[in-house]
């Protein structure tokens, strides 16, 4: 089984918790503990899940800490709380085990905007393509794709690509553009979007920084260049927690989902944190995030249903390039080249 009590070494910084008293759970997530205990179950929340489902994970944290997880588990069921690529990662990693999914059209705008055989047509207009491709991603794209990167490492993994080719960065044009800006590497960039991080806009945050004006703005990469340059950090969801950990503000300004405002609440109860606003509405949330339930958990742990399936050779192909990137990740900085 897997120790929840201590942080596993060489993995990057996620939440583990001793588990809550029982007491302060109600019934449905008694019932969901007593489950996992039963099918001998780990469960995966990303971190814009609600607050409920974070509660009784195993493990909560971004897209490379839950493709770690995934990849050393020793349960014999998976169950993951994202959205639906985040699953196949997982099944990708651990193809002789049943994984679930609470809602199996929790989808992702990222990855609708980016089908297989559209990528596949543009990398044969240049075979010297080396095609770096966001977690946010089908797993066919994943199959096509020379290697996978995640907010958190993906200056790291462009870094580390061959010199002497032509960088294609899929499938987020404002992750893709930050991490050109980090690494002065020029890359042709796919044309899509995280539809929840472009909501937020120049003129929002700006209202928002004029209302709070001591609190720093903590914005994720994939929103616009307009938003970026306000910010005060840039970084995944992962590296917020110990960004606000460490600054010295009471009050920080969130620019990212806003299921991020519950971990970061558990982790740094001293602080006020303050969600962004869109043009819209004052707390941003993913259609796609909370399309999964406390309910819709439970169920699919009793059903072992709904399940992530592929063919093995999508699982073949595509989990060369997670590997090569779980690889490079864990280099130390100055032999990540």
């Amino acid at each position: 089984m897997i120790d929840l009590t201590e942080i596993q070494p060489g993995v990057d910084r996620f939440e583990v918790r001793k588990p809550m008293p029982p007491a302060q759970f109600d019934a449905l997530s008694r019932d969901i503990l007593a489950l996992k205990k039963k099918l001998n179950a780990v469960i995966l929340a990303h971190n814009y899940q609600v607050p409920e489902i974070q509660d009784v994970a195993d493990f909560v944290g971004d897209s490379l800490g839950l493709s770690q997880q995934a990849a050393k588990t020793d349960a014999e069921v998976i169950v993951f709380s994202g959205v639906h690529f985040m699953a196949e990662t997982a099944k990708i990693l651990n193809p002789g085990k049943i994984v679930v999914l609470p809602d199996k059209d929790a989808g992702c705008s990222l990855e609708q905007s980016c089908p297989a055989p559209k990528l596949a047509k543009l990398q044969a207009t240049n075979p010297n393509f080396y095609t770096v491709t966001y977690i946010n991603c089908s797993a066919e794209v994943k199959a096509l794709s020379d290697v996978i990167c995640t907010s958190g490492n993906a200056v790291k993994i462009v870094n580390a690509a061959p010199k002497d080719r032509d960088l294609l960065f899929v499938p987020d044009e404002n992750l893709g553009a930050w991490v050109m800006e980090q690494t002065g590497r020029p890359m042709t960039l796919w044309r899509g979007n995280c539809y929840a991080h472009v909501e937020f806009t120049h003129a929002s945050i700006m209202r928002i920084r004029q209302e709070f004006p001591d609190a720093p703005v903590v914005a994720h990469p994939e929103c616009t260049k307009a938003v970026r340059m306000l910010a005060d950090e840039i970084c995944s969801t992962e590296k917020m927690i110990a960004f606000c950990q460490q600054v010295k503000a009471k009050q920080i300004i969130i620019a990212t989902e806003a299921g991020m405002l519950h971990r970061l609440k558990k982790e740094c109860p001293d602080k006020q944190f303050i969600p962004a606003p869109t043009e819209n509405c004052r707390c941003n949330e993913c259609h796609f995030m909370k399309m999964n339930t406390l309910e819709k958990l439970h169920d699919c742990m009793a059903n072992l249903s709904p399940r992530v399936e592929l063919s093995d050779d999508i699982i073949r192909r595509a989990r060369l390039p997670i590997e090569r990137m779980l690889e490079i990740s864990s280099r130390p900085l100055e032999n990540a080249g």
